[in-house]
């Protein structure tokens, strides 16, 4: 199956993984992946491009969603020995904004798959800060064509 033993919070490892690049990465763990469902984190500081007034934007937090799911992406990708492929957000749709969270504060998103087909994945998230659900989305990510 594939599973983590343990979260990797390496930026090489984890930028291995995803098609971002500084200053646009939103993941920094990576503290979960099975089968259908991925959890990741980021503890944004005040130098965070989506930094705005001590806390992370809800740019942010839809970017380090999308993020997620990109790491989910990636993380099959390595499995099959593959880089990470570029992608983007096809849609997205019931976002809900509960909370902006203070920086230095670690966000965990997780990120469950509803529907996978031909590069495009269909992905309920949930970001939460501590035990607060500050965010909550579906969301489409689609593989870009080469």
């Amino acid at each position: 199956m594939n599973q983590l033993a343990e979260s990797i919070t390496d930026a090489m490892v984890i930028n291995a993984l995803i098609p971002q690049r500084p200053p646009m990465v939103m993941v920094d763990a990576f503290h979960h992946y099975s089968e259908g469902k991925v959890i990741a984190g980021i503890t944004p500081s005040s130098s965070n491009i989506f930094a705005e007034d001590q806390r992370i934007n809800a740019s942010g937090i839809i970017e380090h969603m999308a993020q997620t799911v990109a790491l989910y992406t990636g993380y099959q990708y390595f499995i099959k020995q593959q880089p990470a492929p570029t992608g983007y957000i096809g849609a997205i749709k019931k976002v809900f904004i509960h909370e902006l969270p203070a920086l230095d504060q670690e966000l965990r998103t997780t990120a469950e798959v509803l529907h996978e087909i031909m590069g495009v994945t269909l992905v309920k998230a949930e970001t939460y800060c501590g035990e607060t659900l500050i965010a909550s989305s579906e969301m489409k990510t689609v593989i870009a064509s080469s």
